[in-house]
């Protein structure tokens, strides 16, 4: 009987342990998480709200790896896509209404549109950084409906 109770007691202790252990390893750097939310949100701001694409694109990797099926991969290719979009559609802005981060991610909640009569769309926005660097991008993109099921916006 005493061993089975040592034995017990050491298997809990070795599992506390390599819980403790696998703990540690998935602890967060707050501060980290919080440079790359300022980082993007600047950059953000700057590129989609100022359409200052050539100054705001500078902490952009020049392989950025882009998700969004319409725009290329690549800092280059971006910012013409949307230098000439933004030539094309100078009252777009996209306001954030919230961000959130994990490790490396950065999320956008944005409420995007073209003009004071659009009533635009519903974007998630992520972005991966990497260095001080936004080396990756994906999005999701929902019409804002004119009537809605329910009386909640969609921000």
């Amino acid at each position: 009987m005493f061993k089975e109770i040592v034995l017990s007691a050491a298997l809990l202790l070795s599992a506390s342990l390599a819980s403790s252990a696998l703990a540690q390893t998935d602890e967060r750097d707050v501060a980290a998480e919080e440079a790359n939310r300022e980082l993007v949100v600047t950059f953000y701001e700057r590129f989609f709200n100022k359409h200052e694409t050539e100054e705001a694109a500078k902490v952009v990797a020049e392989d950025y790896i882009q998700h969004n099926p319409d725009v290329p991969d690549g800092k280059e290719p971006f910012v013409s896509y949307f230098t000439g979009f933004f030539a094309d559609n100078p009252a777009s802005q996209a306001r954030i209404v919230r961000s959130a981060t994990d490790g490396d991610l950065v999320w956008l909640h944005v409420h995007s549109t073209n003009g004071e009569e659009d009533a635009g769309e519903a974007v998630v926005d992520i972005f991966r950084v990497e260095d001080g660097m936004i080396v990756e991008h994906w999005d999701v993109i929902q019409a804002v409906p004119a009537p809605s099921a329910n009386d909640n916006t969609m921000f």
